[in-house]
């Protein structure tokens, strides 16, 4: 790991990651604006803050850190530099504050990652209105949930998404909707926060499996595709949504052209009314690429039909296979990289995903099943465990291998690294943004950077 000078005459410290963002910081060295930090033995909250010049109180807000003893070798910290601050005074409230200050309340909210998305302030209380680092640019941002979400969770993460994608409505095969429980109430959170709400419409069925049979049985039938298209234009009106979302996985190769007609009867309706249409896309390499999840996505003719592509770039390491990366970098870069010459760059959407494995080994294909993980209790089983966190440069992804009742387990996940990876990938690519499936767990760690690195794109 390189080194970066910071102390006069010293040799640095080593396990920050360089970038090309720099600053002049003491004695004259230049230093990022953005550190992020990897761990060392020994290493606490304080003893980091005390090195780098900030409070330990930043650290942890800006890293979602549940304590201050719970850190890992080889975690990775996130290390900002406010640039403008205010303190509460008697009288207060956000609003007024952000009117004063000619800022918005949503960005007081995504640089105070410790008010979890409340409005709610004391006297005395010193809030972050800008940073340091200099923006590389805008970025739309999406984020699914279902409509369990617990809404602690949701609170604190809206302020960050242009989207909020409500995962899922269904259909008969007759074109009447099956509505999910509750969406009306996450509708108007997310309207709440000036984030747009996007009505998703997917062939999962009630056993949780995408069906092939239904979509055959929608493409089949003009009438059934008539009165579906009726129902989600009324729905999409009476209930507030902005935009449609179509997530039809595992199309028989056989209905490729019939799902494009579909998708063109669908916006010719959308369109006119100003409802933009997302098509989800499986992530491919190729135009020939084999494969029941893949054939019928055909990336140029849906591409050019819907307004947005969300490609869905994860799922490498799963539930079931071996374990290896979520969603590591070079297999991502080469999805994009064909996605870029089938559809216009700015209206693809990069899938990120906000979980990873835990595999007990060995591995036994056909019997192993790895439990999801939320990125932040990765970190604390690491801790609990006596892990070190180890990082693959290729996958641009961290990993720690742990013991429990006599079984080695392996563990991928997502940190501060990977996303700012991701987050590359987009800027370098012309991506629209970034789409996180999904925000059902916090991770404060990524909306720190997403914030800090972005200016995340508002449409309400």
């Amino acid at each position: 790991m390189p080194f970066y000078p910071y102390r006069c005459g010293g040799t640095g410290f080593p396990g920050i990651i360089l970038t090309d963002r720099v600053r002049h910081g003491p004695c004259g060295k230049e230093m990022p604006y953005m550190i992020t930090y990897i761990v060392k033995p020994g290493d606490s909250v304080f003893s980091i803050a005390g090195e780098y010049g900030t409070t330990a109180r930043q650290i942890i807000d800006d890293n979602g850190l549940s304590s201050a003893s719970e850190l890992v070798p080889g975690q990775a910290l996130v290390i900002l530099y406010p640039e403008r601050t205010v303190t509460v005074n008697e009288g207060d409230t956000l609003a007024s504050i952000a009117a004063a200050e000619g800022v918005t309340e949503n960005s007081i909210l995504r640089n105070n990652p410790a008010l979890r998305g409340s409005s709610v302030i004391t006297p005395g209380q010193v809030l972050t209105l800008s940073f340091t680092e200099p923006k590389l640019g805008s970025i739309a941002t999406n984020g699914y949930a279902y409509t369990s979400v617990d809404r602690d969770v949701l609170a604190q993460t809206l302020p960050y998404l242009t989207y909020l994608t409500i995962f899922t409505y269904g259909f008969a095969i007759d074109g009447s909707l099956i509505e999910p429980e509750g969406d009306e109430e996450l509708i108007a959170l997310a309207r709440s926060y000036g984030t747009a709400p996007i009505m998703m419409l997917s062939t999962l069925t009630a056993e949780g499996n995408f069906s092939n049979q239904l979509s055959n049985a929608l493409f089949s039938s003009e009438e059934a595709q008539q009165l579906l298209i009726d129902n989600l234009l009324d729905t999409i009106k009476s209930k507030g949504y902005y935009g449609l979302d179509i997530d039809f996985e595992y199309v028989f190769p056989t209905d490729a052209d019939a799902f494009a007609e579909f998708m063109e009867r669908l916006t010719a309706r959308m369109t006119p009314e100003g409802i933009p249409v997302w098509i989800s896309l499986a992530p491919k390499t190729s135009s020939t690429q084999p494969g029941l999840l893949y054939e019928a996505h055909n990336y140029a003719e849906l591409g050019e039909i819907a307004d947005f592509s969300t490609v869905m770039t994860y799922e490498w390491g799963y539930r079931y296979g071996p374990p290896m990366a979520v969603a590591p970098l070079n297999k991502v870069r080469q999805v994009i990289d064909y996605a870029v010459t089938q559809i216009e760059p700015s209206r693809i959407f990069m899938g990120i995903p906000n979980y990873g494995y835990d595999w007990t080994l060995p591995f036994v294909s056909g019997e192993s099943a790895a439990p999801s993980i939320g990125n932040e209790e990765a970190l604390k089983i690491a801790f609990e465990n006596g892990a070190e966190i180890l990082f693959d440069e290729i996958a641009a992804s961290p990993y720690f291998f742990y013991y429990n009742d006599g079984a080695r387990h392996e563990v991928w996940f997502e940190d501060a690294r990977s996303i700012e990876a991701k987050l590359g990938l987009i800027r370098s690519r012309g991506l629209a943004g970034g789409a996180w499936w999904n925000i059902m767990r916090p991770f404060v760690q990524n909306w720190t950077v997403t914030n800090v690195l972005y200016d995340i794109m508002r449409v309400l």
